[in-house]
């Protein structure tokens, strides 16, 4: 977990209602989650952190890692006294999402992961290859060339090029250090050993491209005793390149519905060409900032 004092989080808020934690990816903040925000908010009270090191909160002191991310999440909520949290995370805010379910199970009411699995242990040359590939690029390229690389395989369609040139803006725009920070922290992070202890009721939203293999996130679906949500098409980036299907999915679940059926990749006409305007920033955490 990380040392030092707490930090002060860059923390954003839209809505009312249950709250309901919103947790972004590696190499990004909150904006991931700019397709879900108008849509959550109109039932939840959407909270969007970045986390340490990330978007527009600092670094400060001490180690990075996925269980400090956590407990800075949970420190967060306890100083809102909000409880009962509704939490969805994508990628490496999925890793987050678990490790905050793992720390205060009866806390944690419902969790969405996104692209994500319980354990980044490189344990199998696949994911060997991928964590140093990425290192690797980010070391002899920099950040801005790895990001005109990544966005091309996270968004190889014609119609996906808005989304391929957000990736290289974002990417771009992040330090090199806290990056790979990040990266290594997650490939040091594994739950495995403590999966059986979890009791919150789990939806895993898969992409059928995505990095992982398919058959690895349904293995781990059946371990957790999760729900599996698989979206045809969809790469690594589901919340950009399928948002009618995960908004639908994240309103069914934490909404107690059936989860919808035939998920898919947006089509090219329902594709934007820029992210939406956001609701207005709920006063009693804009307010509360620090």
């Amino acid at each position: 977990m990380s040392s030092g004092h707490p930090i002060a989080l860059h923390v954003r808020c839209f809505g009312s209602g249950p709250p309901l934690l919103l947790i972004h990816g590696l190499g990004s903040s909150g904006d991931d989650w700019a397709f879900q925000i108008g849509p959550l908010s109109e039932h939840y009270q959407v909270i969007v952190p970045d986390l340490r090191g990330c978007g527009r909160s600092p670094v400060g002191s001490g180690a990075v890692s996925i269980a400090g991310f956590a407990a800075e999440l949970w420190q967060l909520l306890d100083r809102w006294q909000l409880s009962d949290a509704r939490i969805a995370g994508f990628s490496m805010g999925g890793a987050v999402a678990l490790e905050m379910a793992l720390q205060r199970p009866d806390a944690t009411l419902q969790v969405v992961t996104i692209n994500s699995l319980p354990s980044y242990r490189v344990d199998h040359w696949r994911k060997w290859l991928e964590l140093n590939l990425q290192v690797g690029m980010v070391k002899l390229l920099g950040l801005p060339r790895t990001a005109t690389m990544v966005g091309r395989r996270l968004f190889p369609e014609p119609h996906q090029l808005a989304m391929r040139q957000r990736v290289v803006e974002v990417l771009s725009a992040t330090a090199v250090d806290p990056y790979l920070r990040c990266a290594r922290a997650l490939a040091a992070w594994c739950a495995a050993e403590r999966i059986d202890s979890l009791r919150t009721d789990l939806l895993m939203i898969a992409g059928d491209k995505d990095y992982t293999e398919l058959a690895e996130k349904r293995e781990w679906a059946r371990r957790m005793g999760a729900r599996l949500a698989v979206v045809a098409g969809s790469r690594h980036g589901t919340p950009f390149d399928a948002i009618q299907a995960t908004n639908r999915c994240l309103l069914a679940f934490f909404g107690g519905q059936p989860l919808p059926e035939d998920l898919r990749i947006d089509h090219a006409d329902e594709v934007p060409a820029a992210p939406p305007a956001l609701p207005e920033e709920s006063a009693i955490l804009a307010s509360s900032r620090s």
